[in-house]
């Protein structure tokens, strides 16, 4: 299974080099899906809006729209690909040209897991979550994906009242390190979240997810995994969600920036979503649309090459639609990006002193349909 190399994002640029580097570097708009919302989902507060799909109805769906850009599908281990199905993957993958990128361990649905999966203080219900884990990295190696999502959605608390909370991070740390070096050369893209289905979710933001990428990394002892490490390569990196953390109050751009600056952004997930709340998994673009274009401009700085995961919830349109609209707003977004002064928004940036305001001017100016019908704006000085 290939390793791709994230070193590049870490590389760090004098402002001139910066304007260099964004005039001749392009985000690569490749996007994948996940297959589980491409049937209605499971509601606490409502029936399913339409009738459940298998999975061969689902690939179905997703080869329609290959013509309008969705190269990638992701899923979860066991429920939606596992060792009895693969070949109908694999064979839809040939034929159409959509490729597997990510194979997901279900950390969080077995009941067994109620007090925790990777981090659980029950010996027999942890190893069933290592064991889990081992054999979806398996698989991941066999379809010759490029990582493995690890979300840690049921491992956390509610009451914080006497947990040692050191004890439960160091389980989960030590139970993944123990499933990566069983199957070694597989790279983990962590994905935080701060709450949801806990009450608290261990590891739940970015930084805390960079915390956790180091600690499996030291724990590490497989020499296979140690030569990858020994040559730069980050074994354990991240897939944030864009509304994962603005549900915990963080600055896309700046969240993003902190695995782009160590090599370690594997993969994202896109969305949107509004400060705080529930997690909502809205059609990208729909809310914080400003926060859309300033990820993707720290991405192009850091030269980011990586698929541009679409994480969506349609409950009220067809996937077909939801999923047509997120890429075109991304492919917008993107667009308003590539055609920005990057001179005047590195120089702006870096001499703030020199022409205060004027960044925050041009920007309303190249978001407005028609900035002849706004007032003139100056040339950064």
């Amino acid at each position: 299974m290939p390793l791709a190399d994230l070193r590049p994002q870490a590389v760090r640029r004098t402002p001139e080099e910066l304007v260099r580097h964004l005039g001749s570097f392009n985000l690569d708009l490749r996007f994948s899906a996940g297959i589980w919302y491409f049937s209605p989902p499971d509601s606490r507060f409502h029936e399913k809006y339409g009738p459940d799909l298998d999975i061969r109805t689902r690939l179905d769906v997703a080869a329609k729209l290959k013509d309008y850009g969705l190269g990638g599908l992701e899923a979860h281990y066991p429920n939606e690909i596992n060792e009895e199905n693969a070949e109908t993957w694999r064979s839809f993958c040939d034929d159409v040209g959509i490729k597997l990128v990510t194979i997901v361990p279900l950390l969080f649905r077995d009941p067994d897991f109620r007090w925790g999966s990777l981090s659980s203080p029950l010996p027999e219900a942890r190893k069933k979550a290592i064991e889990l884990t081992k054999r979806s990295l398996v698989l991941n190696r066999e379809l010759e994906t490029e990582f493995t999502v690890v979300w840690p959605g049921i491992d956390g608390y509610e009451n914080p009242f006497g947990m040692d909370f050191p004890a439960m991070r160091d389980r989960f740390a030590r139970g993944l390190a123990e499933a990566m070096d069983a199957v070694p050369g597989v790279r983990i893209a962590f994905e935080p979240k701060p709450y949801e289905p806990r009450g608290r979710i261990i590891y739940g933001t970015t930084p805390e997810g960079m915390l956790l990428c180091h600690q499996v990394e030291e724990l590490l002892t497989n020499d296979d995994n140690k030569q990858w490490l020994v040559e730069g390569h980050a074994l354990v990196g991240l897939n944030p969600e864009f509304g994962h953390a603005l549900m915990a109050y963080e600055d896309l751009p700046y969240a993003y920036s902190w695995p782009l600056s160590e090599g370690r952004l594997c993969h994202l997930h896109l969305n949107s979503q509004p400060l705080g709340n529930f997690d909502q998994d809205l059609n990208v673009g729909v809310v914080s649309p400003e926060q859309t274009e300033a990820l993707l401009y720290v991405l192009k700085m850091h030269s980011y090459k990586g698929w541009f995961g679409i994480d969506i919830n349609p409950e009220r349109m067809p996937v077909e639609t939801a999923l047509r609209i997120s890429m075109d707003a991304l492919r917008a977004a993107n667009d308003r990006v590539e055609k920005l002064n990057h001179e005047g928004v590195v120089d702006a940036t870096n001499r703030p002193d020199k022409s205060p305001g004027w960044l925050e001017g041009y920007l309303v100016r190249m978001r407005a349909p028609d900035p002849k019908n706004l007032s003139d704006w100056p040339r950064p000085r």
